[in-house]
């Protein structure tokens, strides 16, 4: 069996990746924190902004966490998680409680996960697009 090696993700690609978020965001005139974390949950890049609420750095660090574990956009998981949804029972005894809130994506390359990005501070739309802007960059 042949297996092809990814990059991981970089410092470097973590600070495009703020850098880009925080872009967005003053764009449409919103002020956020960003949080990038690599395929294993670590902690590559953080940015809170003095203006932003400060429950924000929190918020962005679990939506990372949430894309990363879940491999999935936080968007997409906030009906898997209502009464009846798939993952309605799913235990939050993990290193840190995960949140269904759009605003975390995950970060692949060549079709895998090194691992991903969470905004927040904005509406949760907001959040979401702006961190897809920012995963774009990588591409």
């Amino acid at each position: 069996m042949t297996t092809t090696a990814v990059a991981p993700l970089t410092i470097q690609d973590a600070e495009v990746l703020v850098s880009a978020a925080r872009r967005a965001a003053e764009a449409a005139g919103v002020t956020v924190s960003v949080t990038v974390l690599d395929a294993g949950g670590h902690l590559l890049a953080f940015r809170r902004d003095d203006r932003a609420v400060l429950i924000s750095g929190e918020t962005s660090t679990r939506k990372a966490y949430t894309a990363v574990q879940l491999d999935s956009a936080t968007r997409e998981l906030v009906d898997a998680v209502q009464p009846g949804g798939l993952f309605h029972t799913l235990p939050t005894a993990l290193d840190r409680p995960l949140l269904f809130i759009a605003g975390g994506v995950p970060v692949r390359r060549d079709g895998r996960l090194i691992g991903a990005i969470g905004v927040g501070g904005g509406a949760p739309d907001q959040d979401h697009g702006f961190a897809v802007a920012a995963v774009e960059t990588l591409v």
